[in-house]
């Protein structure tokens, strides 16, 4: 429940800040009742929002580096939301144990940037893995929009475009040479997926007066935001996450 409070909300901070989002190919994303692992390059800190926001209902783990659990408050929020540590300089079999268990034993998909960082093109071995181990198709996504928060704010055009789901089942074993196919095809994608957009991506500004409805809407998020703080600060004493998430 809380995920999707939590994904509804967020989205709407980010059409108040912006505005101007538009989905591509929405047809093309598995169904929600297959678990599947979603990838895209990794390029701005709110591009998962609006990947997420464009599946649901379907949720999803994510893996975040284990520094973001350090602070209570954001710790509690994002494990709430299905993330999970991992230690990027010493990751540990749970890495991909976890995610595999999920994929196989539960109604949640895996939500996974293959680059590992942001701008970074070089695709992970870690999605073809997981994907192989549990048997589920991987759906490619683009985000095309600022990359900066000064360009979200001046509310340059967003364009969210989602590729043909990729099928490795074919691919027999995840050595050397069959890590390096499954990257070669995610990569392909995101190529097309990128390409499809240099037609469409501009960067015409919303109709001005929507600063009217702006403005109201985005009081009421600040009192809705210390609200969920509030809220969050106080559950984080009394309800843990990880002990509730457990797959046996």
């Amino acid at each position: 429940m809380f995920y999707t409070y939590l994904r509804g909300f967020v989205a709407y901070v980010l059409w108040i800040v912006n505005g101007n989002v538009h989905y591509h190919n929405t047809d093309r994303i598995i169904s929600k009742d297959e678990n599947y692992v979603f990838v895209a390059p990794h390029r701005t800190w709110w591009d998962p929002v609006y990947m997420a926001y464009a599946t649901r209902p379907k949720q999803f783990v994510f893996m975040a580096k284990k520094e973001l659990f350090t602070n209570r408050m954001i710790s509690w929020w994002i494990r709430m939301c299905g993330a999970f540590p991992i230690d990027r300089e010493n990751p540990s079999t749970d890495a991909i144990r976890y995610p595999v268990n999920v994929l196989k034993k539960t109604n949640k998909s895996l939500l996974m940037f293959p680059s590992g960082s942001r701008h970074s093109k070089d695709v992970k071995g870690g999605v073809a893995v997981i994907a192989k181990m549990a048997k589920v198709k991987i759906q490619p996504a683009v985000y095309v929009g600022p990359m900066t928060f000064e360009g979200l704010l001046r509310r340059e055009r967003i364009d969210m475009n989602f590729g043909e789901p990729i099928d490795i089942s074919d691919i027999k074993r995840m050595n050397d040479e069959g890590i390096a196919e499954v990257a070669r095809r995610i990569q392909a994608s995101f190529d097309v997926l990128d390409a499809e957009m240099v037609p469409v991506h501009d960067n015409k500004k919303p109709n001005p007066l929507m600063w009217l409805l702006w403005i109201p809407a985005g009081l009421i998020a600040i009192i809705v935001a210390l609200l969920t703080a509030l809220f969050s600060w106080l559950a984080s004493f009394v309800w843990d996450p990880d002990k509730h998430r457990k797959i046996d």
